[in-house]
């Protein structure tokens, strides 16, 4: 019996411990960083950027509104839009990922993703899926999807297939509104539709571990007195470590590190 007892208290101590553990994760403090500016660049003001990613010296933009939508290369030093194709009328471009030698562009409520050869912006094949498209990035095994809840969905990058699904969480509690994505180092950075704030999250568990508050960069910007004119588009440079944002209809573009607030 005595036996029995310390097993049960070795259980209840072991389960209290895997509670308590739990509880600190979900509730663990929350960096706040804020974007310390390197560069400010100029970007296509007619731009309704969605996505944007880095590669080989060059940005990749998606930008979206139905009748506008297109897939860019830009040169992120003068803004300078190098090529570019036009979407079909029918969609609205949103997240851009690069797999290999593909880029996968989603489109917002066509349930459409669109797959590009990366050279030459030819259109190999188109895949369907369930559900909005907004952001889009690619950690070299899966691809993370957000649709604007709380919820990611991640595919196969072959196929499209869904493999699962990260619930995103802060102090306990969902974080709705995920838009634009970029995957960096096992973290997702995620805008926050309709705020000036990025945040940044583990892509194993779903918990957001920092905060960015990139409101100095939205007054600085000079955008356009619009209501949709917000905060999006990361890319991510890993050769010199840095970041570029900018928003919808911006006519900047802004080279940063992140760093802890002084607040």
């Amino acid at each position: 019996m005595k036996i029995l007892f310390a097993a049960l208290l070795l259980v209840l101590s072991a389960y209290q411990a895997s509670a308590q553990a739990e509880h600190h994760s979900r509730f663990a403090r929350v960096a706040l960083l804020v974007p310390e500016v390197i560069a400010t660049l100029p970007h296509d003001s007619e731009a309704f950027t969605q996505g944007l990613l880095f590669h080989e010296g060059r940005l990749l933009e998606s930008t979206g509104l139905y009748g506008r939508s297109s897939l860019r290369e830009v040169d992120p030093t003068t803004g300078r839009v190098l090529r570019q194709i036009a979407l079909e009328d029918r969609f609205f471009g949103e997240g851009l990922a690069l797999v290999g030698d593909r880029l996968i562009q989603l489109t917002w409520r066509e349930e459409t993703a669109l797959v590009y050869d990366l050279t030459t912006f030819t259109e190999l094949e188109r895949w369907s899926y369930q559900g909005e498209g907004w952001g889009l990035c690619f950690d070299g095994t899966v691809l993370f999807r957000s649709d604007g809840s709380s919820t990611i969905t991640l595919h196969n990058p072959d196929t499209f297939a869904v493999k699962g699904t990260l619930p995103v969480t802060m102090h306990g509690r969902p974080v709705p509104f995920l838009n634009e994505l970029e995957c960096v180092g096992g973290k997702l950075y995620a805008n926050v539709f309709l705020t000036d704030m990025i945040v940044v999250i583990d892509a194993r568990s779903g918990l957001v571990t920092a905060q960015i508050d990139a409101r100095a960069l939205t007054r600085a910007s000079g955008r356009p007195p619009l209501p949709d004119a917000v905060l999006n588009g990361i890319a991510y440079d890993p050769a010199e470590e840095v970041f570029y944002l900018t928003g919808k209809l911006w006519p900047t573009m802004f080279k940063v590190r992140f760093v802890p607030s002084e607040r």
